[in-house]
This record gives structure tokens, C-alpha cells and sequence, in this order.
């Protein structure tokens, strides 16, 4: 199954949210919402920086994976940006691929 890695931070309300229920209260339905859509949570942490919570999920598809990014997006209270992982041997495959390409003014 495909993994992507979550990138979010709260804001307003969510900041409000997650003082009132706790971190793990917000690892349980990300965990749930997650399942219920056929993946899996693999991690889920909080963080000082730009994101305050980045996550690994399996996702059947990246519709599924889309889907979910629109969702949480839309909820107004979190910030989330999504990146699909490749493992090693994606990378290998596609150094096996051969690509036909010719770059600007050449």
C-alpha cells in the first residue's frame, strides 16, 4: 500500500480542540478516520517547527489519500500538506526506465 507523510498544524479553533481533548483524543480519530477509509496510521507525532503534527499513513490509493487531505482541509482548523513516500526500490524501477527527453534550446 502506498505511504504518504503528513504535515500539519493547527489553527484557531483546532489550537482550542486540542488543548480541550488532548493529543492522543486527536491520534485516536486521525487513527480511526484513517482505518475507516481502508489504511493504516503508521506514526503520529507532535512537533516544534512549522508543522505541529506529522504523521505516516498507508493509504489504499492516492484518491483515498486526496480524499483525506480534503477533509481535514476543509474542516478550517488544520493546515495539512501531504507528500507521497517512495520506497528504495521505487527509486530503483525508475532509474530502469528509460525516458525519452530534450531539454530547452538544445
Amino acid at each position: 500500500m502506498p505511504k504518504y507523510m503528513i504535515q500539519a498544524s493547527y489553527v484557531g479553533e483546532g489550537l482550542k480542540g486540542l488543548i480541550k481533548e488532548g493529543g492522543t483524543k486527536r491520534r485516536e480519530e486521525v487513527t480511526k478516520v484513517i482505518e475507516s477509509m481502508g489504511g493504516k496510521l503508521e506514526s503520529f507525532y507532535y512537533a516544534f517547527g512549522d508543522y505541529d503534527v506529522v504523521g505516516v499513513a498507508e493509504m489504499p490509493d492516492n484518491v483515498s489519500s486526496v480524499a483525506f487531505s480534503l477533509m481535514i482541509n476543509a474542516s478550517g482548523v488544520i493546515n495539512a500538506k501531504t507528500t507521497v513516500l517512495l520506497n528504495p526500490e521505487d527509486i530503483d524501477q525508475a532509474t530502469k526506465k528509460v525516458v525519452e527527453y530534450r531539454p530547452p534550446g538544445q
